[in-house]
């Protein structure tokens, strides 16, 4: 008797069981990375049917910043025009204000400084954040929450001349040129040499005056070697950069604070946004990601060993689950 009761719930015990792991299958779906708590962007979000036009500036962190958009957008069904690339920042400025391209990634300083012509820049991520975000408004551009990682101007020095000439902050560069300026040679790569956010504010806040003859304007990717080499004893660099660590410069502390926050933020047209909300919930999450040593290992990936921007974005994008 007793073991006909036990026999008697074994079709019930395998019902429930059956039950339970169709659940499972249904919700799962074969979506690992549900199950892992991150998910595509092609199962969470449909922008099929949107054309939306993604530009950036020409060098190699903006080349993987354009992808990455361009890749994460892509996913969500969108159809995207291609301007990545476009040359010098306030071509793309124009491309955006003017309706040519719809969202790119700009830094908090450069718009702050260049473009909303203030002398100097906010101290602190998020003071600097408001700002620039609240005062753009009235131009028709939304700034998105900006990622952890700071893209600042900085000066640096090949290690060797650095401790040479015994300079370890801007402080000490001024010294130096106060001192003996036929040391202090200088690479300026790209719009260094004329932003107010660069070397003429550089200058005034030092208080140091470079003889002309001691600049040489030179393309940004080319600072690094130049420097490296000692062509120049000391040339503008950006933080994020690769080759700062591969090259083993030394980068001088901003003692005095000069450089604002430099902090990445999708910038998108407010008219674009208001009809794609769903942009800032796609991209947020991708931004959040990209702290400092994110960013350099993915610049370094390109300027060290000669990865193409779109592989890189696409494999990073890949490995986080972002897209399949």
């Amino acid at each position: 008797m007793g073991n006909a009761k036990k026999r008697g719930r074994w079709p019930v015990l395998a019902s429930a069981l059956a039950l339970v792991m169709l659940v499972v299958s249904c919700s799962s779906d074969g979506n690992d990375g549900d199950v892992a708590g991150t998910g595509s962007i092609g199962e969470k979000f449909d922008l099929a049917g949107t054309t939306l036009t993604v530009g950036s500036k020409e060098f190699t962190e903006q080349l993987i910043l354009g992808n990455l958009t361009k890749l994460a957008l892509t996913a969500a069904g969108a159809e995207v025009e291609d301007q990545i690339g476009l040359q010098g920042s306030t071509t793309v400025r124009k491309a955006l204000t003017s309706g040519e391209i719809d969202l790119y990634w700009e830094y908090l300083g450069t718009g702050w400084v260049t473009y909303l012509q203030n002398e100097k820049g906010i101290p602190g991520v998020q003071a600097q954040f408001e700002a620039v975000r609240d005062a753009d408004a009235v131009n028709g551009v939304v700034w998105l929450e900006p990622a952890p990682f700071n893209n600042t101007y900085a000066i640096a020095a090949s290690s060797e001349t650095a401790e040479r000439l015994g300079v370890a902050s801007i402080s000490d560069l001024a010294a130096l040129i106060a001192r003996n300026p036929a040391d202090a040679t200088f690479c300026a790569g790209g719009e260094f040499a004329t932003r107010p956010d660069a070397l003429p504010g550089l200058a005034t806040a030092y208080g140091f005056t470079l003889p002309p003859a001691n600049v040489s304007n030179v393309q940004d990717a080319l600072v690094y070697t130049q420097v490296d080499k000692g062509d120049c004893a000391f040339g503008s660099i950006f933080a994020t950069d690769g080759r700062v660590s591969s090259l083993g410069l030394t980068v001088l502390t901003d003692d005095k604070k000069f450089f604002p926050p430099f902090n990445g933020s999708v910038n998108v047209r407010a008219e674009v946004l208001g009809e794609h909300p769903e942009i800032k919930e796609i991209l947020a999450p991708i931004a959040g990601a990209l702290d400092d040593a994110t960013m350099v290992g993915l610049n370094a990936k390109v300027d060290v060993d000669g990865e193409d921007p779109a592989d890189v974005a696409k494999t990073w994008l890949t490995q986080n689950g972002y897209i399949g």
